[in-house]
């Protein structure tokens, strides 16, 4: 397969669980409609942005890897032929829990799962309050429409693990993210395009919308979308997403431009593993 036609969703929190999940049941549909291969959703996607605040009462909007969630997205999957990314709340056991992305097959099989490394610890982005550190690497996985990487939000201010995910085969990266105004505006129209051109392959990169007042109040934040493909010169893929409209970003990613990039730059080649040591040291 040379060309994938992939997709991203930018949404709005309805205010309960079952309707988000309904909402993205819906998108999936309307991806598979308009031909879409491979879709990824946002951060936390059948939950409010909750590292807005510090409430216990959040946990409980963590489930298993393999829990009534990502159970019924294998059914789409199966249903649609359609590879699924799922970030979720994870509870591996009670009060061990992770920010993690689960990747469906387009045959419904779990292929394994993704948890964010780097998790921040600032003002509205209060994360480690509900989450672990992820401990599960940073794996690419074989999907039905190619080798398929994920990052997740704040991960992708770390170059390291972008480097990792190349070098570990990735063709496609998902970077599902909850982004709001302030220091992230540039960039966030700079680090996916830096990223996708230095490690030479796709990234796909999604943000919410909205405002969530109505669960937070006078501390929710403006969401601004903004959502985006680009491709391994770091250009981008059709329009970036509107900054505040529910969209479905449909694109077509060809992947021979990666072995078309990496034969004229072949950065791969030429990185010094031997000679990088603060890098990596503790």
């Amino acid at each position: 397969m040379t060309v994938v036609r992939a997709a991203l969703t930018q949404a709005t929190w309805t205010g309960d669980k079952e309707s988000m999940i309904a909402k993205h049941e819906q998108f999936a549909r309307d991806a598979a409609a308009q031909g879409a291969q491979i879709i990824c959703f946002q951060e936390l996607f059948y939950g409010p942005y909750f590292g807005i605040i510090q409430d216990a009462k959040y946990y409980d909007y963590a489930e298993a890897a393999d829990g009534p969630t990502v159970q019924r997205f294998q059914a789409l999957a199966k249903e649609l032929s359609m590879v699924i990314v799922l970030p979720i709340y994870e509870e591996e056991q009670p009060g061990v829990l992770y920010n993690t992305a689960v990747v469906v097959d387009a045959d419904g099989s779990v292929l394994g799962k993704y948890r964010k490394h780097h998790i921040p610890n600032l003002q509205q982005f209060w994360e480690k309050f509900y989450f672990r550190p992820g401990n599960l690497g940073y794996p690419v996985f074989d999907t039905a429409v190619g080798k398929v990487g994920v990052y997740i939000c704040y991960d992708r201010h770390f170059p390291e693990g972008w480097r990792e995910l190349g070098l570990n085969g990735a063709q496609i990266v998902f970077n599902p993210s909850a982004t709001k105004p302030g220091l992230s505006n540039r960039l966030w129209e700079l680090e996916q395009p830096a990223a996708a051109a230095a490690n030479q392959y796709f990234i796909g990169a999604n943000n919410r919308i909205g405002t969530e007042t109505e669960e937070f109040g006078d501390d929710a934040v403006t969401f601004y979308g903004s959502s985006y493909f680009v491709d391994p010169r770091g250009n981008y893929v059709g329009d970036v997403a509107s900054t505040d409209t529910e969209e479905i970003v449909v694109r077509d990613l060809d992947l021979e431009v990666l072995r078309e990039v990496r034969n004229s730059w072949q950065f791969y080649r030429d990185r010094r593993p031997d000679s990088y040591t603060a890098t990596v040291a503790p």
